[in-house]
C-alpha cells in the first residue's frame, strides 16, 4: 500500500469512527502467546539454521525473529556493537523543520509540531524500539492514543515482538489468534518501521540475517574451549582391572578415576592398577582465532569496520580510524534518514490529519536529525577571511552550516570580541607596554601590523647588538676548549672542565643573557595582547 493510500485510508478511519483507536489490536494475540518465548539458540546446528532462514522468506519470521534476540541477549559483542549503532541516532539532534519556501503558517505549524512530539513521554523509546529494525529487517510499535485539551496525541508506545506477525508478499499482518488468519494492521494504531540494509524481502533485510552464521561459528568455537580448559593440564588417567573382573568392579575403578580428577583422592580394590600419565598438551589459540575473525567479522557488518571497536595495537592506526569512523557516519546518517521517514509519515502526518485535518503531506513538516559534522573551525577562521579579501562572495548562511552554528535569532545575544580593556595586565610593565602597542592594523594579506613596528624592530636590534653575544663567548668556548683538551678520556675531561668552570668570568655572559629575556618578553607581551 502506498503511502498516500495509507494516509488515506487513515483520514477514513477518523472520519467513520471519529477517534483513534482505543483498544489494542494484539490484545488477543498477546495473551495467547504469553510472556515465554522459544529459543531456537538452543542446540543450534548448520541445518538448523538454514531451516529458520529458508521459512523466515516463505513468511513464518516466528522461528527467525526469535532467534535474533537470542543472539542478541546472548552473544556480548553483538549487543555492544548493535547498541553503539542504535543509541548513536538517538544521541542526535532533532527538530521538525517546514518545507522548503514555507510561510509564516507553515513554520508556525512546524514548531506546533515539534512541541506536540517533545510532550511525548515515550519519544525516546519510540526511537529506540523502532531502531530494532537494524537487526530485524521491521519494527512493529503499536500505538495507545489520548486525548488532551482537545489534541489527540499518543499516550503510550509499545514495542511488538518481530515473532507476532506475518509477511504474505513481503505485507506486514498481524499474526491470526486460534487459528484465525493474519490481520491487516489498524489505521493509526501502528508504527512499522522498516530498515533496508540490503534490497530484497523484508525478511532478509535485517543485519541479524548476516550476523547468524558468524553467531554460530562464534558458538562452536567456544564450546570446544571450554571443553579444552576442562581436561587442560589434568594428566590422563588409566585405569587396570585383573581378569575376570565383575562389572561392579569395573564401575568402581571408574568412580575412582573421576574422583582423582575432580577431587583428587579416590580408593580402588588392591588387586587394581592406576596410573597417571602426562597432561594434556597444546593450548587455546587456535580456538581465540576463531572466535575473534567472528567477532571482526560482526563489527564489519554492524559498524562497517573494526578499527572504531576492537585495536589489536599493530594494524589498527589512527588514520585508518579516522577513515572506518568516516564508513561508521555514512550508516548513522543513512539510518537516521530512514527513521525520520518513518516518523514524518506513521506519527506526525497522523497528528496533523487528526488535529488539523491536514490531508496534503506536500506541504507538511518533516522530522530531521542533525547528522551534520563540524568542519574544521581553525582551517575555516584561517581560509575565509583571505577568501573574503580576494573579493569571494561567501553566504552567511553557508559558513554557519558547515560549522554548525545556528544563526541568532532577532534580539539574541551572541558573543563578541573582547576589547584589550576589559582584561587588564597582571603588572604595571604590562600595563605600559599594551598601552604603547594597543592600536593594531591589517594589511592586503590579513597580516597584524603596529603602527611603530618599524621602531621597535630598530630599537631591539640596537639593545641586541650591545650584548655582543659572539664576543661574551668566545673567551669561554676558548677555556673550555682547552680544559676539554687536557683531559685523556672522558671521565678526565669531565674533571678538567668541573675544575676550570669557578675560575670563568661569566659576568658579562650573564648580563648579556638577561638582554635576549627581556627582549623575548617584550616581544611575548606585544603579540600576545
Amino acid at each position: 500500500m502506498s503511502i498516500t493510500r495509507q494516509l488515506k485510508a487513515a483520514l477514513a478511519a477518523v472520519t467513520g469512527v471519529k477517534t483513534p483507536p482505543k483498544h489494542n489490536q494484539s490484545a488477543l494475540l498477546a495473551k495467547s502467546r504469553g510472556t515465554f518465548a522459544e529459543h531456537p539458540s538452543k542446540g543450534l546446528t548448520p541445518q538448523r539454521l538454514h531451516q529458520i532462514l529458508e521459512a523466515a522468506e516463505d513468511g513464518d519470521v516466528t522461528a527467525q525473529a526469535a532467534l535474533f534476540a537470542d543472539m542478541e541477549e546472548k552473544d556480548g559483542h553483538i549487543f555492544a556493537e548493535m547498541s553503539k549503532r542504535k543509541r548513536a541516532v538517538m544521541g542526535l539532534d532533532w527538530h521538525v523543520t517546514p518545507p522548503k519556501n514555507a510561510s509564516a503558517a507553515e513554520r508556525a505549524l512546524a514548531e506546533e509540531v515539534g512541541a506536540w512530539l517533545y510532550a511525548l513521554d515515550d519519544f525516546e523509546t519510540l526511537l529506540f524500539d523502532l531502531l530494532d529494525a537494524l537487526g530485524h529487517g521491521f519494527a512493529a510499535v503499536e500505538i495507545a492514543w489520548r486525548q488532551t485539551d482537545g489534541l489527540w496525541l499518543p499516550e503510550k508506545f509499545v514495542h511488538r515482538p518481530q515473532g507476532w506477525f506475518v509477511l504474505k508478499d513481503d505485507h506486514i499482518r498481524l499474526a491470526g489468534v486460534n487459528g484465525a488468519p493474519p490481520q491487516d494492521l489498524w489505521p493509526l494504531g501502528w508504527m512499522v518501521h522498516r530498515h533496508q540494509a540490503r534490497s530484497g524481502l523484508t525478511a532478509r533485510g535485517g543485519l541479524m540475517r548476516t550476523l547468524a552464521w558468524p553467531y554460530l561459528f562464534k558458538n562452536y568455537a567456544v564450546r570446544d574451549l571450554a571443553e579444552f580448559l576442562e581436561i587442560y593440564g589434568l594428566p590422563v588417567r588409566v585405569g587396570k582391572y585383573p581378569a575376570g573382573a565383575s562389572d561392579e568392579d569395573k564401575r568402581t575403578l571408574l568412580r575412582a578415576l573421576t574422583g582423582i580428577g575432580h577431587n583428587a583422592a579416590g580408593i580402588i580394590p588392591e588387586t587394581m592398577m592406576l596410573e597417571l600419565l602426562h597432561a594434556a598438551s597444546g593450548g587455546g589459540d587456535t580456538f581465540m582465532t576463531m572466535t575473534d575473525w567472528c567477532e571482526r567479522t560482526q563489527s564489519k557488518v554492524i559498524l562497517g569496520g573494526t578499527l572504531t571497536s576492537q585495536a589489536d595495537g599493530k594494524t589498527s592506526t589512527h588514520a585508518l580510524g579516522a577513515i572506518h569512523n568516516e564508513v561508521r557516519h555514512d550508516l548513522l546518517v543513512s539510518d537516521a534518514r530512514q527513521l525520520a521517514a518513518t516518523i514524518t509519515r506513521q506519527l506526525i502526518w497522523p497528528l496533523l490529519a487528526v488535529n488539523k485535518g491536514i490531508t496534503d503531506p506536500a506541504r507538511a513538516p518533516y522530522l530531521e536529525f542533525d547528522t551534520r559534522e563540524p568542519e574544521d573551525m581553525r582551517a575555516y577562521a584561517e581560509s575565509l577571511p583571505e577568501l573574503v579579501g580576494l573579493g569571494m562572495q561567501i553566504p552567511l548562511e553557508w559558513a554557519h552550516e558547515k560549522l554548525a552554528i545556528p544563526q541568532a535569532a532577532e534580539g539574541e545575544t551572541v558573543l563578541a570580541v573582547p576589547r584589550p580593556e576589559m582584561t587588564p595586565p597582571s603588572s604595571v610593565r604590562q600595563a605600559a607596554t599594551a598601552a604603547r602597542y594597543r592600536q593594531v592594523a591589517l594589511n592586503r594579506r590579513g597580516e597584524l601590523v603596529y603602527p611603530d613596528q618599524a621602531a621597535v624592530d630598530a630599537g631591539a636590534d640596537a639593545y641586541l647588538a650591545q650584548a655582543d653575544l659572539p664576543a661574551q663567548l668566545e673567551p669561554l668556548i676558548k677555556a673550555l676548549g682547552q680544559a676539554v683538551a687536557r683531559g685523556q678520556s672522558y671521565e678526565e675531561a669531565a674533571a678538567q672542565l668541573e675544575a676550570a668552570w669557578p675560575g670563568l668570568d661569566t659576568r658579562q655572559l650573564q648580563e648579556a643573557l638577561g638582554r635576549v629575556l627581556f627582549v623575548a618578553d617584550l616581544w611575548g607581551q606585544i603579540g600576545g595582547r
